[in-house]
């Protein structure tokens, strides 16, 4: 069975990312390593491959600046590495993305193809949806649990919805998204880490994919960051007193209502 995962490179989860006067991102400097939610997905992806046998192969959009992720990746246990590097994405939205993703898995086999059901930096859950749109694929979304019976050409999820969990069968090929929850990531030790270094990571411009210029257009981007914010600082709690626990909640509401705003 081959399987193939959609990975993105981000900040490091632990760093604190300012942000300038004109409202941009200050990464310069900060740790990247591959996106959590895309080490859920390579994680079960490689267990899948070690239950039934098979390749995974990762696939990622970025500069050599991922490279470091698509190793990683490949130190889990992946067999191959693919990056789409072209300078015309720099600007890329998850709709750009998306088709550039598709393009890439014409050229890598896959019965299963998996990412993270969202990011850690920008967490638009759109990518993967997109992708399976254009591949004309079935998607199942945040799933924690994931099987699959080859022979029969089907795969078990375990998704989250809003009051419990949902059990998907669905028929290869599909796309899954991973959620916390899906696998624990491995720690590659040594050995595994300079094994990936023999592993291949084969480099395409959007010219290699057949993918023209308009494709990627600014101009065809569907959302635009206008600028980004850090969070307020978190404030106090108040502790609300009440001769009764009906006054503490009349006050509860009255603050909520006044101070708050919620509504």
């Amino acid at each position: 069975m081959d399987i193939a995962v959609c990975i993105k490179q981000t900040v490091d989860t632990e760093a604190e990312v300012g942000v300038d006067a004109e409202g941009r991102a200050l990464t310069e400097g900060q740790t990247l390593v591959i996106d959590p939610y895309s080490e859920f997905a390579v994680e079960r992806a490689v267990q899948l491959a070690e239950e039934h046998g098979g390749d995974v192969s990762v696939v990622c959009v970025g500069g050599d600046e991922a490279v470091p992720a698509v190793r990683h990746a490949l130190s889990m246990g992946a067999s191959a590495g693919y990056l789409v590097d072209d300078a015309a994405l720099a600007e890329a939205d998850a709709a750009v993305k998306a088709r550039v993703l598709a393009a890439a898995l014409e050229r890598v086999p896959a019965d299963l193809v998996l990412g993270g059901c969202k990011s850690a930096d920008t967490a638009g859950a759109q990518t993967m949806p997109r992708l399976s749109e254009l591949r004309g694929l079935p998607c199942v979304q945040v799933v924690t649990a994931l099987d699959v019976d080859p022979a029969a050409g089907v795969a078990h999820a375990t998704r989250e919805i809003d009051d419990g969990v949902a059990v998907v069968d669905v028929a290869l090929p599909a796309v899954i998204t991973a959620q916390q929850g899906l696998a624990e990531p491995r720690y590659p030790n040594v050995r595994a880490i300079m094994q990936s270094k023999k592993k291949p990571v084969t480099v395409w411009t959007l010219a290699d994919l057949g993918i023209e210029d308009a494709l990627v257009d600014p101009r065809a981007r569907r959302t635009r960051v206008v600028r980004y914010r850090p969070k307020p600082a978190r404030q106090g709690g108040r502790i609300v007193e009440g001769e009764t626990v009906a006054e503490a909640v009349a006050a509860t509401v009255e603050l909520l209502e006044t101070e708050a705003k919620v509504w």
